[in-house]
């Protein structure tokens, strides 16, 4: 990329897309263009192809999806496909359509199967069964990163997809029943401590091992991405390094300050008994992350305190 390039970041307003844009601003890219939900609502074709015609970016992050927890995959079960499927359909055909010169598919690792090989590689992609929680959001994800790679192989076009691990950091997501299991833990240790309970609530038995991936450096691995890779075949996006879940909620607690009996609800579902990415071609690109865990949830929880309207999503 060109640091006059035209950028079109789809869903900047997320925490992966903030995150893409300031790194991109960071680094001096200067034509950077975004349409709130309000001003182009990606679900609807016609007006994402008039986008397209009238824009015609050189570059796209398609960083824009409908995400949730477990609660929130189980009981959207529909929404959660058809909203995702026809959004990335929308923007990489357009793209195509328009002459973009390169674009970039966010997917996340529920892409794998249920029991992978772990760490997973890239190319354990459809051996087997998808986790159930989230096969609805894994099977729109896949096919946005299948519909790259037809494109590719078809007609030539240069459309990466990278499928990061479970992210957390700045303008995350901390609603009380649509929100991942880090933020979740944030808000609830939080208002557990600011309401002086004497235990929290945890669902599952703690015991599934889980990797994390500050969103800014995801967003540092998209750039260099975009600049360094072309391939069908997805990057994975993580830290190569995993902790158990209940080893994560006492992390979480003593970045918060709560000092509670942490209880665990055995009749909760636990997901995916582990979900670790095998990092290595990120690696052998010359990539790794800078972001140490524990520093990131302090990160995390200060963006927390410091925006509160954001905390009450």
């Amino acid at each position: 990329m060109e640091k006059d390039s035209k950028i079109y970041i789809a869903g900047h307003r997320g925490m992966v897309g903030s995150a893409i844009m300031r790194e991109l601003e960071r680094q001096g890219y200067r034509n950077i263009i975004t349409r709130t939900h309000k001003e182009l609502d990606l679900i609807d074709q016609r007006a994402v192809n008039d986008f397209f015609a009238s824009e015609r970016p050189d570059y796209v992050f398609l960083a824009a999806a409908k995400v949730g927890g477990i609660e929130a995959n189980r009981s959207a079960l529909a929404d959660f496909i058809y909203d995702n499927m026809m959004l990335e359909m929308n923007v990489i055909n357009a793209a195509w359509r328009n002459g973009c010169r390169k674009l970039e598919f966010l997917g996340s690792s529920c892409i794998y199967p249920r029991m992978a090989p772990q760490p997973m590689p890239e190319n354990c992609l459809l051996t087997s069964e998808l986790e159930k929680t989230n096969e609805a959001y894994a099977l729109a994800k896949i096919a946005g990163l299948k519909y790259c790679e037809y494109l590719n192989r078809q007609y030539g076009a240069d459309y990466i997809s990278v499928m990061p691990t479970n992210l957390y950091g700045p303008n995350d997501n901390y609603h009380p029943t649509h929100s991942h299991v880090l933020p979740a833990l944030i808000r609830r240790f939080h208002e557990a401590k600011e309401q002086g309970q004497p235990e929290v609530v945890c669902w599952g038995n703690g015991s599934p091992l889980r990797e994390f991936l500050y969103v800014d450096d995801l967003a540092n691995l998209c750039v260099f991405l975009m600049n360094n890779y072309s391939g069908s075949e997805p990057v994975n996006a993580g830290t190569g390094k995993e902790l158990k879940i209940c080893e994560l909620a006492e992390l979480v607690a003593a970045t918060v300050g709560y000092t509670g009996r942490i209880v665990w609800d055995t009749t909760k579902p636990n997901g995916t008994p582990r979900k670790l990415l095998d990092v290595s071609k990120a690696a052998s690109l010359g990539w790794t992350y800078s972001t140490e865990l524990p520093d990131g949830i302090k990160l995390a929880y200060e963006d927390f305190l410091n925006n509160p309207i954001r905390a009450e999503r």
